[in-house]
Formats: C-alpha cells, structure tokens, sequence
C-alpha cells in the first residue's frame, strides 16, 4: 500500500508518509485496508464465510470458501454474504437443510438469488457440472409455460413440438462450443410461445385443434396480429413434414426485410474511434467493439469467446472465429493483449474462468444483449454496424478466405455480397459442400 503523498503529490509509503495509524491486518498481517476490528476484507470473508456455512470436516465447503477469499475484490463478496436472499441460503447450507445437490436446487423457488448461488458452487467444484446450464433453464421454462396451456389437444401437441423439434436439437448443440445456447434457447421459446398463441385462437375463434388446421386459418390469424405471429411457421412444418414446400397444405411465409439496416462508413470509422480513444468506458466494451466492427461477428459470437481462441505467435497476435485465425493489427496486438491477459469480471465469484467475456455470474460469459447496450455508449448499433462491416468485407476479401477467417456460412458471405453489389462470379459456388 502507499496511502501517503510527497510534497510532489507522489503516492508514497506509510512509514515515508509520517502515517501512525495501522494499516496492516492484525491477524494475517497484510498491508491492506482495515475493514472490522483491525482485520483485513480477505480476513472479515473467511470469517463471514466459515460463520455461515459451518464447513467443518467438508472439503468442498473448504475448498469454496479458500477460492472466494482468493479473489480479487473481496469486498464486492463481503456485500453478497450480507445480502438477505444470498445470506438466508448460505445459512442453510450450513445448517444442512439444504443439500449441496442439483436435485436440492431444483426444488427451490425460481430466484435469481439461487442460481447465482447454484452457478458459483459449479464453477468451484462444490456442485457437478450437469451439462450446460440454458438446457436445463429451457426445460425448466418449458414446464412452466405447457402447465399454462389448455388440455384440450394444446398441451399436448405444443409438448410434442417442443420435445421432438427443439429439446433435440437443443441437447444435439450442447456441446458444440460454436452454437450459442443462450440463442438458440431464445429462439426455441419464442416459436413455443407463439405456437401456443396460435392453437389457443384457433380454438377459441374456430373451436378448432392442431388436426383441423386450414390454410385460410393461418391466413386469417397472420392478417390480425403482429409479425411476430409468423414464429408458428416451423410448428406448420412440423405438423405437415412434407418433404418439399410444393406438397405442403399449410404454410406460414417467410418474413422477408424491405431493406438491410446499415450504417455508412464514415459513421462505422467513427465507431472505431470511440473505441480506441474513449477511455472512460470500460476496456471489455471497447475491445468487444472492435471485435464487430472490424471482424464483423454477432454479438452471440463475441460473448463466446474463450481463451483458446486466442493465440499469440511470433509475428502477431491471432483470433480464431473460423477456420483459419485472423490477425490482430499490430497496433491493437498489446491493448487486446493486456485485455486477454486480465479479462473482466473476474473479481468475485468467477475467478480462473475460460472465457474472454465473462459475466457477472459464475462460470458463464457475458449476456449478449447486455454487450449490446453496452455497446450503445460508444455510439454502435450492433446490426447495422455488423452489417456495414461485413459488407465492406465481402469488397475486398475473396470469398473462401472470408467463410475460412469469419467462420461465416457461403449462403450469409452470398447475401451480404450481393447487396453490396460484389461481382458475383467468386460466390456462385458457395452453397455447394467443398
């Protein structure tokens, strides 16, 4: 510590300062701030930590309360402990009425509270990494929402749509470090929901159920609501899975933009400006704007980044969103390096964490709508300026190479192509398996 100042204004020691008031810890003896009765935070956690959950002769309650006192930023978990929701399960583990178990979590109500909890004792070993944790979220929601829905054929057929299309897609993705589950969950619920919507309508309006559904039905429920309506497509699909458009007797068309939101490249520049030059906003935003802005990934992408992705060689620093890892510009290379080395977040609970974008809770990475209104303060709409990038790309880099480098697929490198009025003869071929 140097709480001193010289006449200079340069920080300074306690002894060359003239300061007689202690700041060293009476028990573990480090230099470090005072926070209760002459002990430091690090000292103040255990304390907190060993009066709540009663480790004993438990390891793994050992072994959690040694990683959170290591980390970082001790104070931010001394206000967690204090915190009633937090406080009162903490409580219970060390009572033992609540068993360090899935199952035991599971049967708690729904609270942000418990699977913060739930998420830090995974990530430090307390509790067994059962999968990923947006699957068992969505069956979780799937409960839930069917519970909601009318016995009358509704339930039923919305349970068979969710189990047979999305469950098993969703559990064939799980691990498959390229697919964002936290998206395709989303996706997933959306679909269910207006599935639903949709066969509670048309038994109200036509007393009608999922076997009597007619084309001048969909007609007529698309005709009176919003766009979000045309989500019941994939659920038409799955009721009638003929296997070409032609042969189907009820469809729901596509949603087709009248244009492609974008941002002109003056105004993209000026983004990256903000970036590099705007210091008050944290380094994660910043570096996760770059990321967009030159590379043109989703942010669903961005977010799940981890650290093997990175690779420092010897003549640059490299990023792998494809097949092929894209260099990092050699006067970015050491404030992307310095970011990497030390990513955000991990001050509490999510210490030794893979990814380069972690969240605030244990053992996840950032939420990307969150990165999306972060993004906002530096002035970036992420669709339009993703979109702006990328057509920029497809301008000056031959298709192979950018499906190879952005890891995007021939069909989304052709569409962006095109409306950037890219001679079209290098991408005729991209649909086709190489």
């Amino acid at each position: 510590m140097v709480p001193g100042r010289s006449r200079l204004g340069e920080a300074i020691c306690r002894d060359c300062a003239g300061i007689s008031t202690e700041l060293s810890c009476a028990r573990c003896g480090t230099e470090a701030e005072r926070v209760r009765g002459g002990l430091c935070a690090r000292c103040v956690l255990r304390d907190e930590l060993e009066h709540l959950l009663q480790p004993a002769e438990d390891r793994r309650l050992q072994a959690l309360i040694t990683a959170l006192v290591d980390a970082e930023r001790p104070e931010s978990l001394i206000t967690y402990t204090r915190g009633a929701k937090a406080r009162d399960l903490l409580t219970r583990i060390g009572s033992r009425e609540l068993d360090l178990t899935h199952a035991a979590f599971d049967a708690l109500p729904s609270s942000t509270a418990a699977e913060h909890l739930r998420a830090l004792l995974t990530h430090h070993g307390v509790l067994p990494n059962r999968g990923s944790d947006p699957v068992a979220a969505f069956k979780t929601w799937l409960a839930g929402r069917l519970s909601t829905l009318p016995d009358d054929g509704t339930r039923s057929s919305i349970e068979q749509f969710a189990t047979w299309r999305h469950l098993r897609r969703i559990r064939e993705r799980e691990h498959d470090d390229s697919r964002n589950l936290t998206t395709v969950t989303h996706a997933a619920k959306q679909e269910i929901t207006e599935a639903g919507k949709f066969l509670t309508w048309l038994r109200d309006a036509h007393d009608v159920g999922p076997n009597g559904i007619q084309q001048a039905h969909v007609d007529e429920y698309l005709s009176t609501g919003t766009t979000t309506r045309r989500h019941i497509r994939n659920y038409l699909h799955w009721l009638d899975p003929s296997p070409t458009r032609r042969f189907r007797k009820i469809d729901a068309p596509h949603r087709v933009a009248n244009s492609t939101p974008i941002v002109t490249q003056e105004q993209r520049l000026q983004m990256v400006r903000n970036c590099l030059e705007l210091d008050q906003v944290v380094l994660s935003t910043r570096i996760a704007g770059l990321i967009l802005l030159l590379w043109a990934q989703p942010l669903n992408r961005i977010v799940m980044l981890r650290r093997r992705d990175l690779s420092p060689r010897v003549d640059g620093l490299y990023l792998t969103f494809g097949t092929v890892p894209s260099i990092v510009p050699p006067e970015l290379a050491d404030t992307f390096g310095d970011y990497f080395a030390h990513p955000s977040n991990q001050q509490t609970g999510n210490t030794g964490t893979d990814w380069l974008f972690p969240g605030t809770r244990a053992g996840r990475h950032l939420h990307e709508n969150t990165l999306g209104e972060r993004l906002k303060v530096l002035g970036i709409d992420a669709q339009r300026a993703r979109n702006a990038t990328l057509q920029d790309l497809v301008r000056q880099v031959d298709a192979r190479s950018l499906i190879d480098l952005l890891g995007y697929s021939g069909t989304i490198i052709t569409l962006h192509a095109a409306r950037a009025g890219t001679p079209m003869a290098d991408y005729v071929d991209l649909r086709q398996p190489r």
